[in-house]
């Protein structure tokens, strides 16, 4: 083969692809392709090649350059789920930065949760840790811009919640309902205030977390207080928002013995027509109910499980319980804490006999006692005397016995009636409390991290908290979906007898515990790691070197166990 320029009169010459063959003892060519159209070094490349004088270029690790690569595959996967929960238009039905930069911080928390101004240079394209913000069009933003989305998002929260409340509440429906704390950093927001510390930062100020969930845990709601909130306080502002806000006729109120109180109960619960709920009783109240012949402790000689009456809670239930393996607990850890206390005692009373300074002053010594056993909180397991001859101090047997006694057993109290709730009912239900705790861990320590807290203004915060909010909702439902793929269980809950007894974990969550992996081999991992596999599912840019070729992207192959995520998932790259 060879080029051939072929003379045209007053046109320009036709540049023609020949070749040449023999046929009948004589040289005959023939046209294989008009060349004209093309430019002229293209000519020439093609006629140095048919020569043999060129090489045809580099070799092919040379021939391509990844210009940048960035993980592709969470995002994908995190993003897919908050569009199949339509939750871009639960923020707004209109699109815009604001919405984006709202979605971006959702995302965010899940994927790499941190400051505002971490989530910035992570989206940002010149400093980008994925693709989440080229995926969402907010590679441009910074962190004026997270806070003005924040800002924006906050007169949004009642109608969210609503939709919320709307999907998945509905009239007689029970309702988790608790609260927790987070530590601040700084003392110029007026919600932080100190209080009791769940965190054990004693020094920090604090707000206080309530949040709503339907009964499997779902997140509807969340509100925000001052730090130094008490509890029971916060209930009426969630009575108003599911009665008012949410239009629920009927529901089932379900709050731990710290939040619904018999003040809150007469004041609060009680006036409300078609709302019930399902609380405990603290340790006094169940310490009447035993001196007032009540409560027979030979009602558990042969069951765990009984219903009483009690004048003190008229139109009431009170359900008793009586668990083995909690009161065998109970008792281990009272004597470790006595033991504890003693220990500490001791070291008090040598303290008064020592020669040289002794501890001799009564309010000092009395100083130290409260100092030692105020956090063991066993100060009534002790007698103790000061004297000018120094301390002594003995156990109180009777009253250790009286509560050894009360071990493993807890009251319930609800206004259910028998009718729509069995005893075994009302013990399931409170239980499902423990779906609540569940996401105040994952909000607070294992998944979303929404502590420390750094924002100076009330709303700030309230956006925050909501945005941490929104982001459990996501991997709620993320990880439902992927259930075969990670140790939690997929049949939670399950009990062989009475419902006293603690859950027991089904035969499938037992054997991926102990072998790591499905029934079709392929890997088991936590909700972190998968992110974090997913994540190695990489979109890469390729620069070819050659500049007559434009540069192109390639995604990572994904394994099968990331392809089987992303078919859980429902989501598609």
């Amino acid at each position: 083969m060879y080029v051939a320029v072929v003379p045209n009169r007053n046109s320009p010459p036709a540049i023609l692809l020949r070749e040449s063959f023999r046929e009948d003892g004589k040289v005959r060519n023939r046209t294989l392709a008009n060349l004209s159209h093309w430019p002229a070094e293209k000519v020439e490349a093609l006629r140095q090649v048919l020569k043999g004088q060129v090489e045809l270029g580099p070799a092919l690790p040379d021939a391509f350059e990844v210009a940048r690569s960035l993980p592709h595959g969470h995002v994908a996967a995190v993003l897919g789920t908050i569009r199949q929960l339509d939750g871009d238009r639960l923020l707004d039905a209109k699109t815009g930065t604001e919405r984006q930069c709202v979605l971006a911080m959702m995302a965010a928390r899940i994927l790499d949760p941190g400051s505002k101004l971490a989530t910035a240079r992570a989206l940002n394209a010149a400093t980008g840790h994925s693709t989440l913000g080229e995926c969402l069009g907010v590679a441009g933003v910074d962190e004026d811009d997270l806070y003005r989305a924040m800002d924006w998002l906050l007169p949004r929260q009642d109608r969210i919640e609503r939709t919320l409340a709307k999907r998945h509440l509905s009239d007689g429906t029970l309702v988790l309902y608790d609260v927790t704390s987070t530590y601040f950093e700084g003392h110029t927001c007026p919600l932080a205030r100190y209080g009791h510390s769940r965190d054990e930062r004693r020094h920090n100020p604090q707000i206080v977390v309530g949040l709503l969930t339907n009964e499997d845990g779902c997140p509807v709601a969340v509100e925000v207080f001052e730090g130094n909130t008490a509890d029971p306080k916060t209930v009426a502002v969630q009575l108003t928002k599911l009665r008012e806000r949410f239009s629920l006729a009927r529901m089932v109120l379900v709050g731990d013995r710290g939040m619904l109180t018999s003040r809150r109960i007469e004041d609060e619960l009680r006036p409300v027509d078609g709302l019930d709920w399902i609380t405990a009783l603290r340790a006094p109240q169940v310490h009447k109910l035993v001196s007032d012949g009540a409560l027979q402790l030979s009602l558990f000689d042969q069951r765990d499980l009984a219903e009483i009456t009690h004048p003190d809670y008229p139109g009431e239930r009170l359900v008793v319980c009586r668990n083995p393996l909690l009161a065998a607990e109970r008792g281990r850890k009272r004597e470790e804490l006595i033991q504890s206390a003693e220990k500490k005692l001791t070291a008090i009373r040598t303290a008064t006999r020592r020669k040289r300074n002794p501890l001799k002053n009564e309010s000092e010594i009395s100083f130290r006692i409260g100092k030692e056993l105020g956090p063991l909180k066993v100060a009534k397991y002790f007698r103790w005397e000061i004297t000018p001859a120094g301390f002594t101090f003995e156990r109180d047997p009777k009253r250790i016995e009286a509560d050894a006694i009360l071990d493993g057993i807890y009251v319930l109290r609800t206004s259910v009636p028998s009718g729509q709730a069995t005893a075994g009912d009302t013990v399931l239900a409170y239980k499902k409390l423990a779906a609540v705790e569940r996401a105040f861990r994952s909000l607070k320590n294992i998944d979303l991290h929404i502590r420390p807290i750094h924002h100076r203004l009330a709303d700030r915060v309230r956006a925050h908290v909501l945005i941490c909010m929104l982001a459990y909702y996501v991997e709620w439902h993320m990880r439902r979906k992927l259930a075969p793929l990670l140790f939690d269980d997929q049949q939670p809950g399950q009990r062989t007898g009475s419902p006293v007894s603690p859950a027991q974990r089904s035969t499938s969550a037992l054997t991926k515990a102990r072998t790591r992996e499905t029934p079709d081999g392929l890997p088991v991992q936590s909700f972190q790691g998968w992110l974090k596999d997913l994540a190695t599912v990489v979109r890469n840019q390729i620069q070819p070197t050659a500049a007559s070729i434009p540069p192109f992207v390639m995604t990572t192959r994904r394994t099968a166990a990331q392809q089987r995520a992303l078919d859980l998932l429902g989501v598609s790259l």
